[in-house]
Formats: structure tokens, C-alpha cells, sequence
């Protein structure tokens, strides 16, 4: 386990928006062990060798040269971290795992090829596969002897994968399934050897079904040109009566859509970890660039209006790695739970993961727009040059792009996470029914003015709860008037989300830095401090903006009124000069010449 034994029971998915979090339960960063530490170093080390010196080879597509990258990956155990020792993994925990995703996620293309090999090409298999599938695929995917793939959309189902239209028929002597129809925009499809491939069973059957490269009928296209990740092999997959052997079928007839949701639940958290690493490394080369880049006879890094990127970019960076490394512990938490309640292996991961779904989507959102603000504005500090070839800055940017589109588009995960909270809560789940209601009464009585708290970050925790209470106010008063029609209110739902993302990520980077003064000092984390001030100040003006924008458009009259004041209430943050706080975390990302946070 990553962090020490918990004391209390760690909080379910969704129950931090109605619990209070402690700074000494929160996994952070600066936890991460020797070991892990040292896997750290392992990915940076191998990207410098193996994939920078290589990007232009690898975005050519030069036959062979990714699988080979795959293949060293594996020699070096960079695939096998999470996977059990018994088919030769590391059995290392989940925030190990995260780490690799994270720092191996800086590679562009190469790390596309990595995450969807370690993810869903080989997880299915690893959870939903019979001893006999995994004994004959686990070993070989995990130390890239073999690459996996995973063909799920189709060119008339994407965000509505349980659209898709590829069958499956038994055949008369019963020993295979035929199938018929086409896979599209399949990552590693033109090298992998294994693919999870899903049809339907007599039409209506949604399966899944594990194919060989080179089974009878299975052929692919042509490679794919991308806007951006033009280095990862990305082919249409065909059926053309593909006889797939009746032991290669994947779990139960009929349930391919465990195997599909519960593997994108833990996808969603790795892309927010590899977008992480992305966006780490181009905030290096763009406070590099700024450094070196003269204009009016001294560098652009001693302008204000450089020094506000490159600080917002840490800021988003630092924050977007709080709320991850709090989450993956949670599932390591979840999944040791639920092995100490004699759940197998494959069940406890998944159970944990489908336990923090919501928090799954919150990260895949952020994330991925995280590092499209971060190469955006890397970019433009770049100038004419960033739209160089010469620079990697260009890059980064069009590599970027597809994060907010794959693994369920940024619109299908903000639509999640409100209708997960919602579901949980209509199912006894999660109490929002209690929190809401007393947030109601609080609106309605006179504000107390009892004796001000004076222990230190009061004053954040006070703006954090009150965030949560603009959320649930907003919620309520949503679900009271919309009733069943509150699905079709998309615009409402995406801005309640993103009030629950800004508040989470607020709340996570406060009990980060409230950590770090308790064990190092307020000295020693004056510019980690700055960070979270920022943060919570902005985000405070997000979750107004986002609460007036849904409120406006269902309530009226008195009830709209009550909420905005409410809305004003909770959302009223201290005076913060945060002009001054950038220009302090810009200067001291070019002073040491990197992100150092």
C-alpha cells in the first residue's frame, strides 16, 4: 500500500462533496516512496535514451520502430508494474502504476502507444478473461513480446458504444463465433497481435471477444493521418465473416458492457496522469524559451504578461496532480478493502474503480484540459516559433487535442458525473438528501456571527465548504424544479460539474499544501502556498459563474433570487493579490529553469 493504514474508513465515491477530508488521510506527491521514486526516474530516463531523440522517426510511422519501443519497455518492466506476479508482473500498487502512466505520459505518440497498450488492450484479458486466456495473453502483453488493441467505436457509435452495429453468430458446428463489420480509430491496430474487440451476439448481445492478428476474415486498414499523435499506429479494424474460436469469447454473452465501462473507469484516471506528464514537460521548455527569448533588449520572462502563463500553467499543473494522487490512493484503498473482504484480484481493482467513477471523470476533464491550456499558451509564448516544426512546442499542441475527445468525450464526462452523483443518491448511496437539505435551512436563518476560527488555512477550509454548499444548493433546487426532465438539460448538468471539478480540485490542493506546512513549514511552502491561494481565488469566481449560469436558466422570481444570493454567499473568497503570488512562482520556475513544484 502506498500510504499508511487509514484510520478512519476511506470516503466513498461522491462523499467528499458531503465530508469533510483531513490533510493527514490525503495522499499527496511528496509521499511517493524509494521505489517509487526510482520508477519515476526509470520513465524519465527512458523517454531521454529511447523516444526524444526518436519523435520524428516515431511521427514518420517508420515501420517496426514502435513496436520495438513497446518491446523495450516491456525488457525494462515499464509494463508490468500494476500486473500480478504470478503471469510476471510487479504487483506493484495502483499509485505506482499511476506514476508510470504520469511520467511516461511526456512521450507524445509513443505514450499513446504505452497507455492504450498497458490499458485497454491488456486489462480486459487481465479482469475478464478465463485462467486459460490469461495463462496464454497476460505474460507476453506484459512484457511486450505481444501489443494489445482494443476495438470499440465504430464509424456511427462512438460516445453511444452499445450502438455499435459489428455481429457475432455462433456457427452451425458450434466452435466459432462469425463476425461481421468494422472497427475505427483502433490505437496500435496496425501492430498489435491481440485485440478486445466487441459485437453483438445475434444482433443484440453486446460481447466481447478477444482476436488474433491473423485469424481468417480479420484484416486492417490502411494507418490513419492525424491532426496530432501522428506517430501512433491508428487503423480501421474489418470483419468480413471472422472466425473467432468460441473459447476466445471474453466474459459472459450479453455483458460485453462491464468489460467496456468498468476499463474505461480506470482509463479516465490514467489520461489525466499521462496529460499530467505532458503538460509538466512543455511547461519546462516554454519557461526555457522564455528564458533565452530576447525582445526590447532583455528576456520575455521578466514580463508580466509571460510571468501569468507561465504561473497559471504551474498553478493547473500542481493542482491537477493533487486531486490525482488523492484519488489513484483512494483506489488503492478501496481495492485493499475489498481483497481483505476475500474479493478476487480482478474484482477488488475493478470495484474500486467503478467506487470513484465520478471522481475518474472529474480527472479525465481536467486533465486533459490542463495540458490543452498549457501547450495553448506554450504556443503563444513561443510565438512565430511555436508554429515551427523546428519547436516542440507545435507538437505538443496538435498531440494534445485528442485527450479531450477519447476515453468519452470532456461533454459525455461532465453529463457523468452529474448523473453518477444523482443516481447514487436516488439509490441510497450516497446521503446528498440530508447535506442539501440543510444548506436550505442555513439560507433561510441569519448568518452566524459566533467567534471567528483561527486555525491556520480557516479561512480556505471555510471557502471549501462553502463551495460544496453552492453545489448542493445548485443540485437541489435543479432536481427540485427540472424533475425528470433534468437529463435533457444538458447545459445545467455541465455546469453543475463544473462547479463539483473546480471544488474538488480546490479542496485537494488545500489538503496537499495544508500537509506540506504541517510537516515542512510555512517558509518552506510559501510559494506552494501562493499556489493554493490562487487556485481557491479563481476557482471561487468559477463556481459563481458556473452556479448563475444554471440557476438563470430554470429558476425565476423569488426562488432565483434566494438562490443567487445564496451563490454570492458561498462563494465570497478573502482579498488576494494574485498578480504578486504569479509573479513569485513564475521567477522561481525561471530561476531553477523547470517546472519545480
Amino acid at each position: 500500500m502506498s500510504t499508511e493504514t487509514a484510520t478512519k474508513a476511506v470516503l466513498k465515491g461522491g462523499e467528499w462533496l458531503v465530508k469533510e477530508s483531513s490533510a493527514a488521510e490525503t495522499f499527496v506527491a511528496e509521499q511517493f516512496g524509494e521505489e517509487q521514486l526510482m520508477i519515476r526516474d526509470m520513465c524519465n530516463q527512458f523517454l531521454e535514451a529511447e523516444v526524444y531523440p526518436n519523435l520524428d522517426r516515431i511521427d514518420d510511422l517508420e515501420p517496426g520502430l514502435m513496436k520495438s519501443l513497446v518491446t523495450k519497455a516491456g525488457e525494462q518492466g515499464l509494463l508490468s508494474t500494476s500486473f500480478p506476479e504470478e503471469f510476471g508482473g510487479l504487483g506493484k500498487d495502483f499509485v505506482t502504476s499511476t506514476i508510470v502512466n504520469e511520467y511516461l505520459g511526456a512521450g507524445h505518440s509513443f505514450s499513446v502507444a504505452v497507455a492504450a497498450h498497458t490499458g485497454i488492450g491488456t486489462l480486459p484479458i487481465l479482469y475478464f478473461g478465463t485462467p486459460q486466456q490469461k495463462e496464454k495473453y497476460i505474460p507476453k502483453l506484459i512484457t511486450g513480446e505481444w501489443a494489445g488493441a482494443y476495438g470499440l467505436t465504430e464509424p456511427n457509435s462512438g460516445s453511444d458504444a452499445l450502438g455499435a452495429k459489428t455481429t457475432a453468430k455462433l456457427s452451425d458446428d458450434g466452435k466459432f463465433y462469425i463476425l461481421n463489420g468494422q472497427k475505427c480509430w483502433i490505437t496500435n491496430g496496425g501492430f498489435a497481435q491481440v485485440y478486445t474487440v466487441f459485437a453483438k451476439v445475434d444482433g443484440d448481445k453486446f460481447t466481447g471477444f478477444i482476436v488474433d492478428r491473423g485469424t481468417e476474415g480479420f484484416t486492417q486498414g490502411p494507418e490513419e493521418h492525424k491532426m496530432g499523435i501522428k506517430g501512433s499506429s491508428t487503423v480501421q479494424l474489418y470483419f468480413q465473416d471472422c472466425k473467432v474460436p468460441v473459447e476466445n469469447l471474453l466474459g459472459e454473452v450479453g455483458k460485453g458492457h462491464k468489460i467496456a465501462f468498468n476499463i474505461l473507469n480506470i482509463g479516465r484516471l490514467k489520461l489525466c496522469a499521462a496529460a499530467l506528464g505532458g503538460a509538466r514537460r512543455s511547461v519546462t521548455d516554454t519557461v526555457n524559451y522564455a528564458k533565452t527569448r530576447e525582445q526590447f533588449k532583455q528576456p520575455i520572462s521578466n514580463f508580466g504578461a509571460i510571468k501569468y502563463k507561465l504561473a497559471e500553467m504551474a498553478i493547473k499543473v500542481f493542482v491537477a496532480e493533487s486531486a490525482l494522487y488523492r484519488t489513484a490512493n483512494w483506489v488503492d484503498q478501496k481495492e485493499e478493502e475489498l481483497l481483505a473482504a476475500g474479493k478476487p484480484f480482478n474484482e477488488a481493482l475493478l470495484g474500486a474503480a467503478e467506487e470513484y467513477a465520478i471522481e475518474c471523470a472529474m480527472l479525465k476533464v481536467y486533465g486533459s484540459e490542463v495540458l490543452d491550456y498549457v501547450v495553448d499558451e506554450g504556443v503563444q509564448v513561443h510565438g512565430g516559433n511555436g508554429f515551427s516544426a523546428e519547436y516542440n512546442a507545435s507538437r505538443a499542441y496538435r498531440d494534445s487535442r485528442i485527450n479531450r475527445i477519447y476515453e468519452g468525450t470532456n461533454e459525455i464526462n461532465r453529463l457523468l458525473t452529474l448523473d453518477m452523483t444523482l443516481k447514487r443518491a436516488m439509490g441510497g448511496r450516497l446521503d446528498l438528501m440530508g447535506p442539501a437539505m440543510a444548506v436550505q435551512k442555513e439560507l433561510m436563518s441569519i448568518p452566524d456571527f459566533g467567534a471567528e476560527d483561527e486555525t491556520p488555512f480557516a479561512a480556505e477550509r471555510k471557502l471549501v465548504a462553502n463551495l460544496k454548499k453552492a453545489i448542493l444548493m445548485t443540485s437541489g433546487a435543479a432536481v427540485q424544479k427540472l424533475m425528470m426532465k433534468i437529463e435533457s438539460e444538458q447545459e445545467v448538468l455541465m455546469n453543475i460539474a463544473d462547479m463539483a471539478i473546480e471544488t474538488f480540485n480546490a479542496e485537494s490542493v488545500l489538503l496537499r499544501v495544508t500537509k506540506m506546512v504541517e510537516e515542512k513549514g510555512a517558509a518552506a511552502s510559501a510559494l506552494h502556498l501562493d499556489i493554493m491561494r490562487t487556485y481557491l481565488f479563481d476557482a471561487a469566481d468559477k463556481v459563481n459563474k458556473a452556479g448563475k449560469d444554471s440557476v438563470n436558466s430554470f429558476a425565476d422570481g423569488d426562488e432565483l433570487r434566494m438562490i443567487l444570493m445564496g451563490l454570492k454567499r458561498f462563494t465570497k473568497a478573502e482579498p488576494f493579490n494574485v498578480k504578486d503570488a504569479r509573479r513569485r512562482i513564475a521567477d522561481k520556475m525561471v530561476a531553477e529553469g523547470k517546472y519545480c513544484f
